[in-house]
């Protein structure tokens, strides 16, 4: 039988939790967790397998035989632009916990605008007891752009809430109960957006997307009183100064923000106290390192059977 080849982890995550999920994680292959001294000065040529969150930057000049790199992350912008990224398969991370976590977020964020949170809390620190008049669900449209796994569960589950939900992507896609647009449709798919969702990955066309000029074209009389902006895609994608402009000249309602133009967010960002806007820090949908090694090792398995990889970045598109 063909020894397997070891899996490198450079992942700059929280020990702990690599620690416990190494333990029930691949079962007679060599791990070489590159966090661990032991292994800081290992030779790494001839290995297929590495798995990379941030990973270290002379990582590809010494693991020179890789075959395929798997990332830690559902994004794939920080593995696509790494130096010396060598011509191999890049796997995104894709399962199951990630999807559903990620929808709860989205969810999670549409209801507290829907039923006016900050104004509650605003409220509530005054003493001031008073009740707001309430839209439906059935009143507001979620504009989610990006239809990849992440969107698609998201849209149906907002659907269940009650909500209209349309979706956007660069090149159109049939989905069941979903209204969709591609890109010669967006003007139209922002008129009708009340909420609009962002869960697009940092590419060349994304980056600097959600600026003044497109939060301009969103509904403006819509059962909200204005549209409002959630990101949990790429920090990369949104111009901060135009959306903070924008919340202030009332172009804006609202907005809920997972990702960030610089991370972790700097301390005097007027992001953290606006009062319109809901900040976690690119918490959405962290990765279940379990769950990430264990679909690493499916993946490897589907190698050495002669099987095809499954969730390949499309090099082309840069997802």
């Amino acid at each position: 039988m063909q020894k397997k080849s070891p899996v490198i982890l450079d992942l700059k995550f929280d020990r702990e939790q690599v620690s416990a999920a190494l333990k029930g994680a691949f079962a007679g292959r060599e791990v070489i967790d590159l966090a661990l001294p032991a292994h800081r000065s290992r030779d790494l040529s001839g290995i297929d397998y590495a798995v990379v969150w941030r990973p270290s930057a002379d990582l590809f000049t010494r693991a020179s035989n890789l075959k395929v790199v798997f990332s830690g992350g559902a994004g794939v912008d920080h593995v696509m632009t790494l130096p010396g990224l060598p011509d191999v398969p890049v796997v995104r991370f894709v399962d199951p916990t990630l999807t559903n976590r990620m929808s709860e977020w989205i969810v999670m964020q549409c209801l507290l605008h829907l039923r006016q949170f900050k104004a509650y809390e605003a409220q509530n620190r005054k003493r001031f007891w008073h009740e707001l008049a309430q839209p439906e669900a059935a009143q507001v449209t979620v504009g989610i752009m990006g239809m990849g796994v992440l969107g698609q569960d998201a849209a149906r589950k907002l659907k269940i809430m009650g909500f209209d939900v349309i979706g956007w992507s660069r090149r159109k896609k049939e989905i069941e109960g979903i209204e969709t647009f591609d890109t010669a449709g967006l003007d139209a798919f922002l008129a009708r957006t009340d909420i609009l969702v962002g869960l697009l990955p940092l590419t060349a066309e994304t980056r600097g997307l959600f600026n003044a000029a497109l939060f301009a074209r969103l509904r403006r009389r819509g059962a909200l009183g204005g549209p409002v902006f959630v990101n949990a895609g790429r920090g990369g994608s949104q111009v901060e100064a135009d959306l903070l402009a924008a919340l202030d000249r009332g172009v804006l309602a609202g907005a809920s923000l997972d990702v960030f133009e610089t991370e972790p967010l700097p301390l005097q960002s007027p992001l953290w106290t606006h009062e319109k806007i809901f900040v976690t820090p690119h918490a959405a949908a962290a990765s279940d390192v379990g769950a990430l090694f264990a679909h690493v090792e499916r993946q490897m398995a589907r190698v050495e059977a002669g099987q095809p990889l499954e969730h390949v970045v499309d090099r082309a598109a840069g997802y």
